[in-house]
């Protein structure tokens, strides 16, 4: 076979896998979705949030009720945020950030205490 008969296979081949690919779009997240900016930004707060409510139990400044109940805050904000991008293409939108900062503001500050 000469080299623009492969080409041309390898071409629908590739079209193939893409159009196949495209399929599961709605069903799975790619990395740059879950990788989003204002999605990074979000869960990198609630990671950071979780090891500080370890570190306060740990310290004894929390106990493990209140570790629980911060636990479940962070929690529901992680759903909500999923929620979102589940409905926007695997983003959420600067007010959605805006909101979900928010939410997290109020645990970061239950968290201090």
């Amino acid at each position: 076979m000469h080299r623009i008969g492969k080409l041309s296979i390898f071409m629908a081949a590739a079209a193939t896998v893409a159009v196949l690919g495209g399929s599961g779009f709605a069903q799975a997240e790619t990395a740059w979705q879950k990788a989003h900016p204002r999605r990074t930004e979000v869960n990198a707060r609630l990671k950071n949030q979780n090891r500080r409510i370890h570190n306060e139990v740990k310290e004894g400044d929390l106990t493990h009720a209140q570790a629980a109940q911060l636990h479940q805050d962070d929690r529901q904000i992680r759903q909500e945020e999923h929620d979102m991008a589940s409905q926007n293409n695997g983003h959420i939108t600067k007010t959605e950030q805006r909101a979900l900062n928010q939410q997290e503001n109020a645990v970061s500050k239950d968290i201090g205490r």
